[in-house]
């Protein structure tokens, strides 16, 4: 299977000290935030550890969109007086993912900080479980890049195709498609229903190989300099 990483611009390169990279995950079904066997908290962690400063890295239930939303105002909101200016909301550098629900959660984010006229650099959806009422196939014109990971099988599977609402505002990175019927990841200490039942969508959510490829996007729109790697 063929995949390339987004592009990397100068805009993504040097960043304000006044405004940070906010990247935002989101986990699926009912995991917790804070639960480390799943991919997009160990994902989260390995970033935080490595930026001490100039990343801001958070990951929310995906029935917390609300709080990462207002969390995402806090801190865009640079001179702390409730409110983003013009120039606040420009120096925005958002990435949102997320797995499942998490995924749907991901779009519906989106559009809501479109609304206010927030950019966003990259969002990015595995296995994406649409909510009801939610729409996350179709990407907001706020989204610079947008990348979809999806596997087509078992009782539960993913969006297969995300597009543009506005094909000249955002870069779809691809619809990306994993196969798991000829081969079996343990998915270790997973819950044993998921592992059986949802067989498919747990294997895409501890492959390594998807969620390699999520970091490198993500990386790619993280600033080079400032990275601190902690001495082991």
């Amino acid at each position: 299977m063929a995949w390339f990483p987004a592009s990397d611009g100068p805009s993504e390169k040097t960043l304000s000290a006044k405004a940070p990279v906010i990247v935002v995950g989101f986990v699926g079904g009912f995991v917790r935030h804070d639960n480390a066997v799943h991919s997009p908290v160990q994902l989260a962690a390995r970033i935080r550890d490595e930026y001490r400063s100039g990343v801001q890295v958070e990951v929310f239930e995906n029935r917390r969109r609300e709080q990462a939303h207002q969390e995402i105002l806090k801190l865009l909101d640079a001179n702390h007086d409730g409110k983003l200016s013009e120039e606040e909301k420009r120096g925005a550098r958002i990435i949102i993912y997320g797995m499942s629900w998490g995924g749907s959660e991901t779009v519906a984010l989106a559009r809501e900080l479109g609304a206010q006229k927030i950019p966003v650099l990259l969002t990015i959806q595995v296995d994406s479980v649409a909510k009801m009422g939610q729409n996350d196939a179709v990407i907001p014109a706020n989204v610079a890049e947008a990348a979809n990971f999806y596997q087509a099988d078992g009782l539960l599977h993913g969006q297969t195709e995300i597009r543009a609402v506005d094909a000249a505002s955002t870069r779809i990175v691809g619809n990306f498609r994993f196969e798991y019927g000829a081969k079996t990841l343990k998915c270790e200490n997973y819950p044993w229903y998921d592992r059986v039942f949802t067989r498919y969508h747990t294997e895409i959510e501890c492959d390594p190989a998807v969620w390699n490829q999520v970091e490198s996007l993500i990386r790619g729109k993280l600033p080079v300099a400032g990275i601190t790697r902690t001495s082991r």
